[in-house]
C-alpha cells in the first residue's frame, strides 16, 4: 500500500536541501516571538523540531492520523487566540501555523516549492508589525537564503556557498528595478474602514486622565514618541515643552480633560513675539490622535487644528507614522479668560482642608498678588524637604495633602498637581498641562528624538495681561530634570534618578558608542521619513521636484527606467562571457587540456562519454583511466548520489594521468 506521504510527480528531496530550507523558515519565524502568542509560538517549533528529526529519521514522521490530529490542534490554538476572521494578528497566526503542518508533508520537490513560497508570505508578514532599517535587512537576508534554497533545489549537486552566492546576485540585479517601482508607482492611499485595528500599535503612553503614579509608570521606557529636525537653531532645554493634553476637572485624585468647543475669538486674542521656530515633527504611530508641538503653534499642515486648550490635533489617521511642519513662538500672550475657562479652572471637587488653607494662608496666597503666591510656592518646594521620585509612596487617601503634608516624595505629576490645587484654593485659576519635555540631541542628524520616558506634567496660570503662563513646580525641586536629559540606562530599582553627565573622563570613554548609536539613530531617522512614510503626498511632492507632475508622466518614467535597466540586465547576462565555477568541470578541463596536447581536442558540444569514447580510439592504453576519470566526473556533475569525497577523487586522478 503506498504510503500517504509517497508522490511519483518529483523525486524525494536532498536531505541538504531539506536543512538549509527548514533552517532559512526557523529564522523567518524567529522575530515573530514578539507578536504571537507564546503557545502558537512553541506549537510551529515543535512542529519545525519534527520535521528535523524526521532529516535523519524519516520513520519518525506522523502518519495521517497524527497529521490530521495535530491540524485539530493548531486550528484549536488559533479559536483559542481569537481575535477575528480578518487582521494583522489572525493572519499571521493563521499562515506560521499552516506553515508548520505543511512542514509535515514535505516528501518531494513540489513540497518544497510550495513551503518555499508560503514562507515568503510570513516573512512579508514582519513589516505589519516592525518597519526598521534593522528589520528590512534581516527580512533581505532571510529572503536571499530562501532564494538559495529554489536554487539548491534546481541544482544537481547543491552547495551551500555557490547557491547563496547566485540567490545575493539574482537579488542585487532586482533591487535596481525595485528601487525605480518603488519611487514612481503610484501609491493609492487606502480608505479609513479598509484599514485592520491594531491593539498591539505603538503609543504615546500618556493618557486622557492623570493620577498619582500614571506618569511616572513612563520613566523607564525608552520607546520612541516622535522625532523632531529644527530649520533653525533650537530653543534651550528650559523650553522644550511639547503640549500635550490638558487637564481641568479633578475629584481630588484623578485630573482629567475638560471637552469643549474652541472659541475662535480666543485664538484671535492671542498675541506673539520674538524669534519663531521651525520644525518638522516625525510622529510615531499612536492610538490618540494628539500631535505635540511647542508653545506656542501658529502655523501648521491643514489637517491639524487646535482645541480649546491649544492643544494640536490630526484628522488623519494616529495609527500611521505622519510628519508635519510646525511653527512656534515661545513668547505670546493669551489675552482675557472667558467665563467658561475660569469655572473650569477654578473646579474644586470640595471644600479644602484646614491644612491645605493654612498653608495658602501662610505662602500669602489669599491676600497677594497671583505672582506673589508663585514665587512663594516654588520657594516652599525648594526650601522644604521635598524630594523628585519616580518611585513615589501610594497614596491612596487625600493624595495631594498627603504629599504636601507626609511623604513629600513624588514624581512631576504629584508636583504639577498639588501646585494647581494649591492655587485653586486660593481662587487663582490654574490647570495641568500634560505632555513631553526635552528630549535627547542627535548630532549627527541633528535632530531631537522623544521618548516616553520624557513624559511630563507641568502646570498653566492665568495672570492679569499675561493670559495663561506656564509654571513648573518640578524645576523647583530638581532643575536638573529640565536642563539635561534623564539617562534611561543607569535608572535605578530604587526610584534614583542620574542624568547625562558631561565629565570629560566619561565622555571620552563612551564617545565613540555613542557617536555609532547616533549615527544608527539618524539612519533609521531618514529610512522612516523617506522610506517608511513615502506615501501619496510625499510622492507627490518629490516627483514634483523632479518635473514629473501627472500619473501619465510617473507612469511613462518608470516603463523608461524599467526597459533600460531591463535592457542593461540583459546585455550582461547574455553578452559577458560567462565563467565556469563548478569545481568539478575546472578539474576536468585540466584534463582536457592534457589530452589536447595529443591533438585530441574536446568538441564544443562533444559529451563527455562521446569524447572519451573517440579519444580511447587513439589513446588504448589509457583506457582504464579515462573511463574513470569521465565516470567520476559525470557523476559529480549530474549524478544524484554524488558525494564529497568524489571531488577529491576526481582531482586525484587527473593529477595522476600522464599523456
Amino acid at each position: 500500500m503506498q504510503s500517504y506521504f509517497s508522490t511519483t510527480l518529483n523525486p524525494a528531496p536532498d536531505k541538504r536541501v531539506l536543512i538549509f530550507l527548514l533552517s532559512s523558515i526557523g529564522l523567518i519565524v524567529l522575530p515573530h516571538i514578539y507578536h504571537i502568542p507564546i503557545t502558537v509560538f512553541g506549537f510551529f517549533f515543535l512542529l519545525l523540531s519534527w520535521r528535523f528529526i524526521g532529516i535523519w529519521k524519516p520513520e519518525r514522521l506522523p502518519n495521517r492520523l497524527v497529521v490530521l490530529l495535530l491540524m485539530l490542534c493548531g486550528i484549536a490554538l488559533l479559536y483559542s487566540q481569537h481575535r477575528g476572521l480578518f487582521g494583522r494578528d489572525a493572519g499571521t497566526r493563521l499562515f506560521i501555523i499552516a506553515l508548520g503542518l505543511k512542514l509535515m508533508e514535505i516528501k518531494s520537490e513540489r513540497d518544497l516549492y510550495l513551503i518555499t513560497y508560503l514562507a515568503f508570505i510570513v516573512a512579508a508578514s514582519q513589516f505589519l508589525y516592525e518597519q526598521s532599517l534593522a528589520m528590512a535587512a534581516y527580512i533581505l537576508f532571510v529572503c536571499c537564503v530562501l532564494l538559495a534554497t529554489l536554487v539548491s533545489i534546481n541544482t544537481r549537486n547543491p552547495q551551500t556557498r555557490v547557491a547563496l552566492k547566485t540567490a545575493a546576485i539574482i537579488i542585487a540585479q532586482a533591487i535596481p528595478m525595485a528601487i525605480v517601482v518603488f519611487i514612481l508607482f503610484p501609491r493609492i492611499e487606502a480608505p479609513r474602514w479598509m484599514l485592520f485595528k491594531d491593539e498591539n500599535q505603538a503609543k504615546s503612553g500618556l493618557s486622557d486622565t492623570m493620577e498619582p503614579g500614571s506618569i511616572s509608570d513612563l520613566g523607564m521606557s525608552d520607546k520612541l514618541v516622535f522625532r523632531v529636525k529644527f530649520a533653525g537653531p533650537m530653543p534651550p532645554p528650559n523650553q522644550r515643552y511639547w503640549r500635550g493634553p490638558v487637564m481641568s476637572y479633578t475629584d481630588g485624585k484623578r485630573w482629567t480633560r475638560m471637552t469643549r468647543a474652541p472659541n475662535p475669538d480666543s485664538f484671535a486674542r492671542i498675541q506673539v513675539s520674538g524669534t519663531p521656530y521651525q520644525y518638522t515633527l516625525l510622529m510615531e504611530p499612536q492610538n490618540k490622535n494628539w500631535v505635540f508641538a511647542l508653545d506656542m503653534p501658529t502655523e501648521f499642515p491643514a489637517q491639524l487644528h487646535q482645541n480649546a486648550n491649544y492643544q494640536l490635533i490630526t484628522s488623519e489617521n494616529p495609527d500611521k507614522r505622519a510628519e508635519y511642519k510646525v511653527t512656534s513662538y515661545p513668547h505670546y500672550n493669551t489675552g482675557l479668560i472667558t467665563p467658561i475657562e475660569y469655572n473650569d479652572a477654578t473646579q474644586l471637587p470640595g471644600e479644602a482642608s484646614a491644612k491645605i488653607k493654612q498653608l495658602v494662608q501662610q505662602l500669602q496666597g489669599f491676600d497677594s498678588t497671583p505672582e506673589v503666591f508663585i514665587n512663594a510656592l516654588l520657594n516652599h518646594f525648594r526650601q522644604e524637604d521635598f524630594h523628585y521620585t519616580l518611585t513615589p509612596p501610594l497614596m491612596e487617601e487625600n493624595p495631594i495633602e498627603t504629599f504636601l503634608f507626609t511623604t513629600r516624595y513624588g514624581f512631576c505629576s504629584h508636583y504639577a498637581a498639588a501646585f494647581v490645587y494649591l492655587m485653586r484654593v486660593a481662587e487663582i485659576p490654574a490647570r495641568v498641562v500634560t505632555g513631553f519635555q526635552g528630549g535627547e540631541f542627535n548630532k549627527v542628524g541633528n535632530f531631537l528624538e522623544i521618548r516616553q520616558a520624557d513624559a511630563h506634567a507641568w502646570a498653566e496660570v492665568w495672570i492679569e495681561h499675561k493670559g495663561w503662563v506656564r509654571f513648573d513646580p518640578t524645576a523647583a525641586i530638581a532643575p536638573e530634570r529640565i536642563e539635561q536629559n534623564i539617562d534611561i540606562e543607569q535608572l535605578v530599582p530604587g526610584g534614583a534618578i542620574s542624568y547625562v553627565q558631561t565629565s570629560a573622563e566619561a565622555q571620552a570613554a563612551f564617545n565613540w558608542l555613542k557617536q555609532a548609536r547616533d549615527l544608527w539613530r539618524n539612519v533609521d531617522y531618514n529610512w522612516q521619513r523617506w522610506v517608511i512614510n513615502y506615501d501619496n503626498k510625499n510622492q507627490s511632492r518629490f516627483l514634483s521636484s523632479l518635473g514629473i507632475a501627472d500619473i501619465r508622466a510617473m507612469i511613462y518614467s518608470m516603463l523608461v527606467l524599467v526597459g533600460l535597466i531591463t535592457a542593461v540586465l540583459s546585455w550582461f547576462l547574455l553578452y559577458q562571457k560567462q565563467k565556469t565555477t563548478d569545481k568539478a568541470v575546472l578539474i576536468y578541463n585540466r584534463f582536457c587540456k592534457k589530452i589536447a596536447k595529443r591533438g585530441l581536442s574536446r568538441g564544443a558540444s562533444e559529451g563527455a562519454r562521446d569524447f572519451a569514447e573517440r579519444i580511447k580510439i587513439q589513446l588504448p592504453e589509457h583506457s582504464k583511466d579515462i573511463d574513470r576519470i569521465t565516470d567520476v566526473f559525470i557523476s559529480l556533475r549530474y549524478g544524484k548520489q554524488a558525494k564529497p569525497e568524489d571531488m577529491k577523487k576526481l582531482s586525484r586522478l587527473v593529477a595522476g594521468f600522464k599523456v
